[in-house]
């Protein structure tokens, strides 16, 4: 664990958030940045990837054809969305893709936190996959987030997602294994004081 406060090279502590769909991960990511925790997210990484990365885009074309561009040239997530959402195999590759250049920058980013004069106590990372695709390990602390299916439906975008749950490692799993848990089927304050809490007990290890 980190060391102590007065430690100029301390570490923050690493939390991972990780849930289901429409779980309300982003509104726990953005509670901790509320009571201040630095914050990153996956889903933006592998959007700033999809927009800027030549290698990815190369890849993807490659692999899905030009069909996946949208009419500026740019790579469409949607449209990429709906080849693997009933193709397991592209699934995989995809996120053979993806995931390690995900990682590899939220661990620079740690790294560049860590370096700072004074670094943060805490840093939270939002992985939406992080159990299915062992990322516990690089984390000190998880946070798993849970809400009841029809709660989550509501809330997700996307009016079909439960139908991508059993791929997934199911929540009690998830509970099991985590540092802390909550069920978000509540108030966005409740949330909030949830993570404070959480965070409370995190900053009192520093």
């Amino acid at each position: 664990m980190p060391g102590s406060a007065r430690d100029p090279q301390r570490r923050p502590v690493a939390v991972a958030i990780t849930g289901g769909i429409g779980a309300g991960k982003s509104e726990a990511l953005a509670a901790f940045a509320r009571h201040g925790a630095v914050t990153i997210s996956s889903d933006d990484i592998v959007h700033r990837l999809l927009r800027e990365d030549d290698d990815v885009r190369r890849e993807l074309i490659d692999r899905f054809g030009a069909d996946i561009l949208d009419e500026a040239g740019n790579v469409d997530r949607p449209a990429i969305g709906r080849i693997v959402f009933d193709d397991p195999e592209a699934l995989t590759w995809l996120e053979g893709l993806l995931h390690p250049l995900v990682a590899a920058e939220y661990l620079d980013w740690r790294e560049r936190l860590a370096a700072l004069p004074e670094p943060p106590a805490v840093s939270a990372t939002e992985v939406p996959l992080l159990y299915e695709v062992g990322g516990e390990r690089r984390f000190d602390v998880v946070v798993v987030v849970t809400a009841p299916p029809e709660l989550r439906r509501e809330r997700s975008e996307v009016a079909d997602a439960g139908d991508r749950e059993p791929r997934l490692i199911p929540d009690a799993e998830k509970v099991k294994r985590a540092d802390f848990a909550y069920v978000n089927d509540g108030t966005r304050q409740e949330l909030d004081d949830f993570v404070a809490r959480v965070l409370e007990q995190l900053e009192a290890r520093v």
